[in-house]
C-alpha cells in the first residue's frame, strides 16, 4: 500500500439486494490500494415493493433466458472475486438494511465497512433475509452497533431524508441501473471490470492535480 496516496472521492449508488452491486463493491474498494479512497455510498431501493418477508426471484419477471444469462455473468464475476454465492432463490426488501447502513456510516468507517460487507455476505453468500429486522440485528451487534443505535436507525427521520436524498440524485444523474459509479463528471455504470474503474479513478485524479 503506497503510503503517499492521493485521496479519490466517489459516488457510488447501490442497493443491497442487488447482486451486481456486491461485486463492484469488491472491484471499487480495490483502489484502496491506490488512493486513500472516500465513497459517498448512495442506497437506493431497486424493488420498494419486495416485501420483507421476500418473494421467489420469479415474481420479478425476468425471462427465464434472460435471467439465466445474468446468473451465468454473475457467477463468472464472483469467481473472479473469490466471492462464494448461494444458489438462493428469493429477493427480499432492502429499506431496512439501507437504513441500518446510513446508521452505521455517523458511527465510522471501520462499523459502515463491517456492516456494509456483512450485508451483502449474509444474503448472497448465506441466503439469509436481510429484510428481517431479526437478522439485521444480528448482523449489526457483528458490526459493532449497540441495540439503541440500531433502534435508531429505524427512527431517526435524518435517515429516511437520506435515502430521499439519494433518490433525488439518482434522478438527476440519471441512474439508469446499479451499481453506478460517479468519479467527477464521468458516470460508469454496471458492474465493470475492475481496470475499467482504476482508469476512471487515475482520469479523476489526473484531473485534481491540473486543477491544482
Amino acid at each position: 500500500m503506497n503510503p503517499s496516496r492521493q485521496e479519490l472521492k466517489v459516488s457510488v449508488f447501490s442497493d443491497y439486494i442487488c447482486p451486481f452491486c456486491y461485486i463492484g463493491s469488491r472491484r471499487l474498494l480495490r483502489l484502496r490500494e491506490l488512493y486513500d479512497l472516500r465513497v459517498n455510498w448512495c442506497g437506493v431501493e431497486i424493488h420498494p415493493e419486495t416485501p420483507a418477508e421476500g418473494m421467489p426471484i420469479e415474481h420479478l419477471g425476468y425471462p427465464s433466458g434472460q435471467w439465466q444469462r445474468m446468473m451465468a455473468s454473475l457467477q463468472s464475476m464472483a469467481d473472479e472475486e473469490g466471492i462464494a454465492l448461494d444458489p438462493h432463490g428469493f429477493t427480499t426488501r432492502s429499506r431496512d438494511a439501507l437504513l441500518l447502513a446510513e446508521a452505521a456510516k455517523r458511527i465510522g468507517r471501520e462499523t459502515f465497512y463491517a456492516l456494509h460487507e456483512a450485508l451483502f455476505y449474509a444474503l448472497f453468500g448465506e441466503g439469509r433475509n436481510i429484510g428481517d429486522r431479526r437478522v439485521l440485528e444480528e448482523l449489526a451487534a457483528g458490526a459493532g452497533l449497540t441495540p439503541a443505535q440500531v433502534a435508531s436507525a429505524w427512527s431517526d427521520p435524518r435517515y429516511v431524508r437520506n435515502l430521499a436524498v439519494y433518490r433525488q440524485m439518482a434522478a438527476r444523474v440519471p441512474v439508469r441501473g446499479t451499481p453506478t459509479f460517479i468519479f467527477g463528471e464521468e458516470v460508469v455504470v454496471g458492474v465493470v471490470p475492475y481496470a475499467r474503474l482504476a482508469e476512471a479513478a487515475a482520469r479523476l485524479d489526473g484531473a485534481a492535480g491540473r486543477e491544482s
